[in-house]
């Protein structure tokens, strides 16, 4: 097999916003993602240089099977950050669960959003 020399820069995924795409926008910038732009149905959101797109498709091919992996310095800071924003209770179907170690070696957070998509806040042991 010939080998190639592609070189990558970033991978930038889209979730999709379920039925409420203003709810989506609130509840990722109550989390603490910066909103950077938006325009047509689409925004994009950060934090430092982690980045995604959000697109108001309610479609639901994505849910209870979509995951995203958020890697972080400070996993003891982001729950303390999460669980005093209190985000069960003012969005439906958020849910949270407290940080864990997992046998591939990461300790995660666990963050279903108002999407349905599950996010792993995590940090390598």
């Amino acid at each position: 097999m010939e080998t190639l020399n592609l070189k990558t820069k970033k991978i930038l995924t889209f979730i999709p916003s379920g039925k409420n795409y203003e709810e989506a926008i609130e509840f990722y910038q109550e989390v603490g993602f910066q909103l950077d732009w938006e325009t047509g149905g689409y925004c994009a959101f950060r934090i430092n240089n982690c980045r995604f797109l959000l697109q108001n498709n309610p479609n639901n091919w994505g849910k209870d099977n979509f995951m995203m992996v958020l890697e972080v310095e400070n996993l003891d800071a982001w729950w303390t950050h999460l669980e005093r924003l209190e985000l069960p209770k003012k969005y439906a179907g958020v849910r949270l669960k407290a940080p864990e170690d997992y046998p591939w070696g990461n300790r995660e957070i666990h963050l279903i959003d108002p999407c349905g998509v599950l996010w792993h806040i995590s940090v390598s042991k």
